[in-house]
């Protein structure tokens, strides 16, 4: 049975390059699903989907937004629309995967409703934005980004052959069967290099347990991917050990994932065990980066593009009322653990970041904030302990086995 390739585009500007795109992906045996996200003019190509019915789905009225000739509020619109329309089509079977060319503003567009799409849908977006930072547009996404090198702006010899080349490589990503492997209910924890030993110990306790256990850095990025997982309901249970982005989200570092980390699991029933790893430290890029309000900071050299700041007591302070408070709205099981002699290697005493006043500020303002249901284990030991590693992961196994 062939497979239907959903084709994304404004079709009124755009026609010439989706004509060719379409005859690519249908000389290799499949169907295409036309989906029309223009707005002013008459589209050469007849779409499967029409712009009317695109715009509706986002509670617009195609009419005045033409009328209107604002560009902006013709791109929200549709993007809008189309992130409401494309999840419902994919649920329906129309299509098994969807590709899209434009500018910025066709990206936005696109990429707005690729995103709306489940993990493992094939996704491809030929852009001229493509080579420089996407992850606006991509967010955490699977979305492949290909490089247009010319305008979207008919095909040359040079848009020809990338044209060509996304679409076969949309082609082989629907073509693909993924390999059945030995499902087993998710576990997602966070790890930094600072509690890699930490996240390596119990990562084998809870495997052994029976459960598959993936890994996020902790890097803005990684906690961001986590969390969506955790609300497409992919994850059991979450090993929360590196909390570190809460830090780089209050203080201004390169490494945040956002004012709702923490929120996942807790907003969807996952049990969670979490502890202050890494909330020592706010990540910079090469020193030359670093603001200069922080002057005068304690910093560690970590590699020679990764430069961490200490947290400061005041900061510390804050840091525990906001993890208490995130985790007050859990709904299933949640332990925090707190690691009393260092919350990272370098945390140590003896070592660059060795701040326990500091610390107790941290600990003192989780435990003060957090609600009395919420159970706190301290241990006489660092994050990295064997033993803090093993109450971690036992801890969680017993919350999954409570909620089971």
């Amino acid at each position: 049975m062939p497979n239907i390739i959903a084709l994304l585009g404004a079709l009124d500007t755009k026609g010439a390059e989706y004509a060719f795109v379409k005859d690519c992906i249908e000389s290799r045996g499949h169907k295409t699903l036309l989906i029309d996200v223009g707005v002013l003019g008459r589209p050469p190509l007849k779409p499967d989907i029409s712009n009317e019915e695109v715009a509706s789905a986002g509670g617009a009225d195609l009419r005045k937004l033409a009328a209107d000739k604002d560009r902006g509020k013709a791109v929200a619109a549709m993007s809008k629309g189309a992130a409401a329309l494309l999840p419902k089509l994919h649920a329906e079977g129309k299509f098994d995967g969807v590709l899209a060319m434009g500018g910025t503003g066709g990206t936005s567009v696109a990429c707005t409703a690729m995103r709306a799409l489940p993990l493992g849908v094939p996704k491809v977006m030929v852009s001229t934005t493509a080579g420089g930072d996407v992850s606006g547009y991509v967010g955490v996404q699977d979305i492949v980004m290909i490089a247009s090198i010319v305008d979207v702006a008919g095909v040359n010899q040079i848009s020809r052959e990338v044209f060509a080349r996304a679409a076969g490589a949309i082609c082989g990503m629907v073509e693909t069967i993924v390999p059945a492997g030995e499902d087993k209910p998710l576990v997602a924890a966070t790890m930094f290099g600072n509690t890699t030993p930490c996240v390596e110990k119990a990562k084998k306790i809870v495997e052994a347990a029976g459960y598959e256990v993936l890994v996020f850095h902790a890097t803005g990025t990684g906690g961001k991917t986590m969390e969506s997982l955790i609300d497409a309901g992919r994850i059991n249970g979450v090993l929360d050990i590196t909390t570190t982005e809460w830090a780089d989200e209050l203080v201004g570092g390169g490494f945040s994932a956002g004012p709702t980390r923490l929120e996942a699991a807790a907003r969807n029933g996952i049990p969670a065990i979490v502890t202050p790893g890494c909330l020592d430290m706010v990540n910079f890029w090469a020193p030359e980066t670093i603001p200069d309000k922080f002057q005068g900071r304690t910093f560690y050299q970590h590699n020679p593009n990764v430069t961490l700041m200490r947290t400061t007591v005041d900061e510390c302070k804050r840091l525990g009322k906001i993890v208490a408070g995130k985790l007050n709205m859990s709904t299933a099981p949640v332990t925090v653990l707190i690691p009393l002699k260092g919350v990272s290697m370098i945390d140590l005493e003896g070592k660059p970041f060795h701040l326990p006043e500091a610390n107790r500020a941290l600990f003192d303002a989780l435990k003060k904030n957090l609600r009395d249901d919420i159970p706190v284990i301290e241990m006489d030991c660092d994050v990295n302990d064997e033993a803090f590693a093993k109450r971690c992961s036992e801890t969680l196994l017993a919350h999954l086995k409570a909620t089971a």
